[in-house]
């Protein structure tokens, strides 16, 4: 019993999960950030383009007091596609940008090819 603690203490504090419970952490700040962007932002804007700022009472098919709320599922989807453009917009494409200027002027080793690695491990064995 005492080897199954140890090495769940091992597991637990070795660093992957407090990793992965930081980055969820912090993967919900930005999911707020964006809910944050969608609702507060562009969600009016497609109210001042369309009258409401969301569907969900707009387009409602009733059938024998059945209600196919089809204004509900396209805010869902017009929530979803806001919300993925704000991440690439806002998240992604600066952090791309980023990257991307921090390491123009580093050297890139060249790559090396399968064959050129067999060639230098032959060559090694050869002169061992």
């Amino acid at each position: 019993m005492q080897k199954v603690f140890k090495e769940f203490k091992e597991f637990f504090f070795g660093g992957n999960v407090i990793e992965l419970a930081v980055a969820v952490i912090v993967g919900g700040l930005f999911l707020q950030i964006v809910q944050a962007l969608v609702n507060y932002i562009l969600m009016p804007i497609i109210g001042i383009l369309f009258g409401k700022p969301n569907f969900d009472e707009a387009l409602i098919l009733t059938i024998n007091d059945s209600q196919i709320k089809f204004g509900a599922f396209l805010t869902v989807l017009v929530t979803v596609v806001l919300t993925a453009l704000a991440v690439f917009f806002f998240i992604v494409k600066p952090y791309n940008m980023y990257r991307a200027r921090r390491y123009r002027n580093q050297q890139v080793a060249p790559e090396v090819t399968e064959i050129q690695l067999l060639a230098e491990i032959r060559d090694a064995i050869r002169n061992s």
